[in-house]
């Protein structure tokens, strides 16, 4: 899996506590988003990372192919309870 791109908050491990931090659910520590992830990253389901996400012109925003009617979407939408999503 190619990580590189990821931050904290692409982690199904990261409980948000504001726009800068969270708390990884590992470590029980404090991670601000934009540092290195650590080895216990676990990817989160997000739009982006599906299958039926097709990309627009518009910076972070995208059409959710995968339901019965498309919709517009956020790429950074969290998709843990998507009856559609479908990792790429």
């Amino acid at each position: 899996m190619e990580t590189k791109n990821f931050k904290h908050n692409d982690c199904l491990n990261f409980a948000p506590i504001d726009v800068a931090k969270g708390i990884c659910r590992i470590t029980n520590k404090t991670v601000f988003i934009d540092t290195p992830i650590c080895p216990a990253f676990s990817e989160l389901a997000k739009c982006r990372n599906c299958t039926h996400f097709v990309n627009s012109k518009q910076e972070n925003m995208g059409i959710c192919t995968g339901l019965e009617k498309e919709n517009w979407t956020y790429a950074n939408l969290v998709a843990t309870t998507c009856a559609g999503y479908s990792k790429k």
